[in-house]
């Protein structure tokens, strides 16, 4: 299908030199984008989804041998830290290194600390080192390759939530792979090898970054063009004045005007100019309030999605370890056999498909940007014929533990297209309404793990219930996180002023840190609770707390939509 150039969209672009060839009706950098973030979502994923895992295998099988609430207090130290440097990751871009170099600063970090983590069979020390890397590496990287995403975009564009969205669907494309092979060599032939992996992958990325990053015209360059007062006004052409008329759009300038010369009939004309300037400038500084209010709003509303939605790496991945039935045999583990084979080729193709839609539009200006790319993809194409052979010729059937996490972002890749055109052609609810889709979503997941943890008895140690209500859990949680994780990006850039983005998207950020350091301690609660009470009673008050948070959002969302003043 052909598609429609947005001529508002053009323009933009062409303001920052910006590259203006698109792909599936979206510029093409927002595709560079996509890959970049995917093979850092690899890194990230792929060890994540080890991570508790190894710490509570037995030391005879590699691991370390923790506890449960000792492999969840540093889960929820990690996945919090790495959350909470993004808000001097945005501020150190915005001040000083421009998100550019903050991206690739970032990329080289995280792939040292990936190498030093596959060193952890040396010493502890290495594993902790690697660790410390990953934390400062994504601080520097993922607030500002999202800022990067939405200044590619003007504020009013219907294109940018679904921007987004595509975005969002690369970083589940890089979770999914990451989850999938890292965990499964990880668990079956060696922890370091595993860990190592992923930043194998996290290198390409950042090479493939470094060799497009004229394709992103000015966004993304020093923050610092004052120091040369040609650029400083070309600046200021190109994003001061385009902001603040947005700012003006609703002001009624002829009202103001009228009312001014009905009660300032003593004053000069002078002094009347200077009054209707004042007043235009209180409404634009209103508006900044106004949407600010509502970013705080969604901020908050997010602690308590990620808070259950973070579980996935903690008491999920305890219940996947623990009481999920995992071995399969007869028509069971031949069934799972074909269903993990399509699952482990598809995302790879459909990923594929777009890399070679990208191809064709920007090979000829950025050959090293996709041969690099093209090397990765042949890479995991091979590593992943590699697992369904090894799997079809093993005589047991064993579903990894980091296998539920892949669902996740299965499910994303698969989902993230429908939900984007969804957006855009159907139906575009405020954002307060998104994330309360959201929020009730990933609480329903969670009642279909409390309802399937019934049969599990009181203070059980194992168990073995079914794959189903882990399957469904995952499902439900994925279609929430469409309602929240891709929009809220998406209104981070929208409502905030540009010369704030990144310290926003830090907060955000900020936000999830929080939400994971909560999840990894309300995670290490599963023994204690499970022991008084039930497993199905701890999910339920998993469940119970974005609801109700839901339940509020919905309450204020029409006020919430008046304060976003037109954006939507």
């Amino acid at each position: 299908m052909i598609q429609e150039k947005d001529e508002a969209l053009v323009n933009h672009l062409a303001k920052q030199g910006v590259n203006d060839k698109m792909v599936m009706g979206h510029p093409a950098s927002l595709f560079v984008l996509f890959f970049t973030e995917m093979w850092e979502r690899f890194s990230y994923y792929g060890m994540r989804a080890l991570l508790v895992t190894f710490l509570i295998t037995e030391i005879a099988k590699g691991g370390w041998g923790w506890t449960n609430p000792q492999a969840m207090e540093l889960y929820g130290w990690y996945t919090g830290l790495v959350y909470a440097t993004p808000l001097l990751g945005g501020m150190l871009a915005d001040r000083l290194t421009g998100y550019k170099k903050a991206i690739l600063l970032g990329a080289l970090t995280m792939t040292l600390g990936h190498a030093s983590m596959a060193l952890e069979g040396f010493s502890q020390n290495f594993f902790y080192l690697g660790l410390a890397l990953m934390i400062l590496g994504n601080g520097l990287f993922k607030p500002n390759i999202s800022s990067m995403v939405g200044q590619l975009y003007p504020n009013t564009s219907a294109k940018k939530d679904a921007g987004y969205t595509i975005f969002y669907m690369g970083i589940n494309a890089g979770a999914f792979l990451g989850s999938l092979l890292c965990g499964y060599i990880g668990e079956k032939v060696g922890w370091h090898y595993g860990f190592g992996l992923a930043g194998v992958f996290m290198f390409f990325g950042m090479l493939q970054f470094y060799f497009a990053q004229k394709i992103f015209g000015v966004i993304g360059d020093s923050p610092n063009p004052e120091k040369d007062p040609t650029v400083a006004a070309l600046h200021t052409v190109r994003h001061g004045n385009e902001e603040r008329e947005d700012l003006y759009k609703e002001f009624d300038e002829a009202g103001a005007k009228q009312n001014i010369e009905s009660k300032l009939t003593d004053a000069t004309e002078e002094e009347k100019v200077s009054v209707f300037k004042y007043l235009r400038e209180a409404f634009a500084n209103k508006i900044i309030r106004d949407r600010l209010i509502v970013v705080a709003v969604l901020i908050l509303a997010s602690v308590f999605f990620f808070l259950a939605f973070e579980q996935a790496g903690g008491s999920m991945t305890i219940f996947a370890k623990n009481y999920t039935q995992r071995v399969l045999d007869g028509a069971a583990g031949i069934t799972f056999k074909w269903a993990d084979a399509a699952l482990t080729l598809l995302p790879i193709l459909v990923v594929t498909f777009v890399l070679l839609k990208l191809a064709a539009k920007i090979i000829k200006q950025y050959p090293l940007t996709i041969i690099f790319t093209l090397i990765s993809f042949f890479s995991i194409m091979l590593l992943g014929v590699w697992k369904i052979h090894r799997e079809f010729t093993s005589d047991v059937t064993e579903v990894t533990v980091a296998w539920f996490q892949i669902l996740n972002a299965f499910f994303i890749v698969t989902l993230a297209s429908s939900f984007s055109k969804f957006w855009e052609k159907v139906w575009n609810p405020s954002g307060p309404i998104k994330f309360a889709m959201g929020l009730v979503l990933v609480g329903v997941g969670f009642l279909a793990l409390s309802y399937g943890s019934l049969s599990i008895p009181q203070g059980a140690a194992t168990a073995s219930v079914s794959m189903i209500w882990l399957i469904l859990a995952y499902f439900f949680h994925t279609t929430g996180e469409l309602c929240v994780s891709p929009v809220g990006l998406s209104y981070m850039s929208k409502l905030s002023p540009k010369k704030f983005i990144g310290l926003i998207f830090g907060f955000w950020f900020l936000a999830s840190a929080i939400a994971n350091k909560l999840a990894g301690w309300s995670g290490g609660l599963i023994d204690k609770i499970t022991e008084m009470y039930s497993m199905s009673t701890f999910f339920l008050i998993i469940a119970g707390l974005p609801i109700g948070a839901a339940l509020l959002l919905l309450l204020f969302s029409g006020k919430l939509k008046k304060m976003m003043h037109g954006i939507n």
